[in-house]
C-alpha cells in the first residue's frame, strides 16, 4: 500500500485564517492577506518618510526651532516699538505687524552677524572674526560636553564638569609658568597635567559610588562647590599670583597652544584637538571592548556583572576618563584662550556642558554640533544685545526652551503632529473576513 502525498495548498477543511508556507520566494517576498490578495507593502519612499519623521535628530531640530520661534515671541512682547504700536492695533494693524516682524528679524540677524559673518563690518577680517569667536567658544564646550555624554552612556551622572573643568585648568596653569621644557614637550605635558587634574577629580566620585555607594550627583555637585573655593584661594597664593590682582602668572609661551589665525583671531589649536577627541570618543565607545563594557553598564549593571564585567571598575574608569576630558576644557582655557588662570576660569562651561550633551543625545557627532550652536548663540549675542538692544539674557532663554523641548519628545510631536516611533498606518483590506470560532460548525 502507498502511503497519500501531503496536499500542496490548503484543503477544504482548513481553516483559511491559517497561515500557509509561502511556495515559492516571490510568494515570500510579497506576502498575501487573509483572502489570499497580495499584502500591500510600503514602498522606499514612505518608509524613508516615516523613518525621518520619527528619528530624534529631526526631533532636535524642531525643538530647536520651536525655541526660535518662542523666542521671538518674547523679542516681540519686549520690544519698545511693538509696544507703541500695539497702542493702535486696531486701527492700523499693519503697523504692528510691521514693527513686530522688524523686531524679531533684526534680533535674529544681529546674533547671525555675531556668530557667523558680520555683513556690516569695514574690513573683511572685522567680517569672518564672528565665525572664529563661535569656533573658539565651542572649543572647551565641546570637550566638556564629550565628558557628561560618556559618563552618560555609562549609566553615570557627571554633574561635576565644572569642578573637573577647574582642576584641568590649574594643573594646566602650574605646568605652564612653572617648568622651563621645550616647546612641544612643554605643551604636551600641560595637557596631560589638565586631564590629569580633571581625571583626579572625577574618579573621587568614581571611587565613592564603587566602595560606598554614594550617588555621584551629590559627590560631583559637592566637589564643584570645594573647586569652585579652591581656584579662589589658589590664585592668591605666593606661587601663583601674578601682578594683577585675581589672576595667577601667565602661561610660558612654550606651553601655549599654537594660534590657528594671527591676530585679532584668537582660534587655537585647541579646536581641532576637540575635534580629534570627539572621533576618539566615537571610537572608544563604538568600536572597542572597553566600550562596549562601558555601554554594558550603563544599559544594565546587573547584567553586565553577571557577564563577568566589573562594574566598580568600570564606573571608576568612566568617571576617570570623562573627568579627563573636562580637564582638558579647563587647560584649553588657560593655554589657549586666556594664557593665565583666574577664579573664573570655568565661567559657566561645567553646567552648559549638559546642556549641550543633552541636545547631542551624548554622541560624540551630535555634542560637537550643539557645541557650535552653543558656542554661535553665545557669541551671536554679545553683537545682538549692542546692535539691537535685545537683552544677552535671551541667548539663556533660547538654550532653556532647548533643554525644555528636548527634554519632552512628546510635546514636540504633539506640536509638530509627527508620528510615534514605530507607529506604522495599516490600510484595512477591500474584504473582510470574520474569525471563525472554534466550534461554530458543529
Amino acid at each position: 500500500m502507498s502511503t497519500p502525498k501531503e496536499p500542496l495548498g490548503p484543503t477544504p477543511a482548513q481553516d483559511p485564517l491559517e497561515p500557509v508556507e509561502p511556495q515559492s520566494a516571490a510568494d515570500d517576498e510579497i506576502g498575501t492577506t487573509a483572502t489570499g490578495q497580495p499584502a500591500r507593502t510600503p514602498g522606499f519612499g514612505e518608509t524613508y518618510l516615516r523613518e525621518v519623521l520619527s528619528s530624534s535628530w529631526l526631533l532636535t531640530l524642531l525643538a530647536i526651532v520651536l525655541a526660535v520661534l518662542l523666542g521671538g515671541v518674547l523679542i516681540i512682547a519686549t520690544d519698545p516699538a511693538v509696544q507703541e504700536a500695539a497702542g493702535y492695533l486696531f486701527a492700523r494693524p499693519s503697523s504692528f505687524f510691521t514693527a513686530a516682524w522688524e523686531a524679531a528679524s533684526q534680533a535674529y540677524l544681529a546674533l547671525f552677524q555675531g556668530a557667523i559673518y558680520d555683513s556690516q563690518a569695514a574690513t573683511f577680517t572685522r567680517a569672518i572674526r564672528p565665525i572664529t569667536e563661535t569656533l573658539t567658544i565651542a572649543t572647551p564646550l565641546i570637550l566638556a560636553g564629550l565628558s557628561v555624554g560618556l559618563a552618560f552612556r555609562a549609566g553615570l551622572f557627571n554633574i561635576g564638569g565644572q569642578g573637573q573643568v577647574i582642576l584641568g585648568a590649574v594643573l594646566a596653569t602650574w605646568i605652564g609658568f612653572g617648568l622651563d621644557l621645550p616647546p612641544v614637550v612643554h605643551l604636551v605635558l600641560a595637557l596631560i597635567g589638565g586631564a590629569v587634574g580633571g581625571a583626579f577629580w572625577a574618579a573621587i566620585a568614581g571611587v565613592l559610588k564603587a566602595r560606598t555607594g554614594a550617588h555621584e550627583v551629590i559627590v560631583t555637585i559637592m566637589l564643584n562647590n570645594v573647586a569652585a573655593y579652591l581656584v579662589l584661594w589658589v590664585v592668591t597664593t605666593q606661587i601663583f599670583a601674578g601682578g594683577t590682582s585675581g589672576t595667577s602668572k601667565p602661561v610660558g609661551e612654550n606651553a601655549r597652544l599654537p594660534a590657528l589665525l594671527p591676530e585679532p583671531f584668537r582660534l587655537h589649536l585647541g579646536f581641532v584637538l576637540a575635534l580629534v577627541l570627539a572621533a576618539v570618543v566615537w571610537w572608544l565607545m563604538e568600536r572597542s571592548t572597553l566600550g562596549f563594557k562601558l555601554r554594558a553598564v550603563g544599559s544594565n549593571a546587573r547584567a553586565a556583572r553577571t557577564a563577568g564585567i566589573s562594574v566598580g571598575a568600570m564606573t571608576v574608569l568612566a568617571m576617570a576618563i570623562a573627568g579627563g576630558l573636562a580637564g582638558l576644557a579647563g587647560a584649553s582655557q588657560v593655554l589657549g584662550t586666556e594664557g593665565y588662570l583666574t577664579a573664573s576660569v570655568a565661567g559657566t562651561i561645567g553646567f552648559d556642558a549638559i546642556t549641550v550633551a543633552l541636545l547631542g543625545r551624548s554622541k560624540p557627532l551630535g555634542t560637537v554640533l550643539a557645541g557650535l550652536l552653543f558656542g554661535a548663540l553665545a557669541a551671536g549675542g554679545r553683537l545682538m544685545q549692542t546692535r539691537t538692544g535685545t537683552p544677552l539674557d535671551l541667548v539663556l532663554v533660547l538654550q532653556s526652551f532647548i533643554v525644555l523641548f528636548i527634554a519632552a519628545p512628546p510635546l514636540v510631536r504633539t506640536i509638530w503632529r509627527l508620528p510615534k516611533p514605530g507607529a506604522r498606518r495599516e490600510k484595512p483590506s477591500p474584504t473582510s473576513t470574520t474569525p471563525v470560532t472554534a466550534g461554530a460548525d458543529a
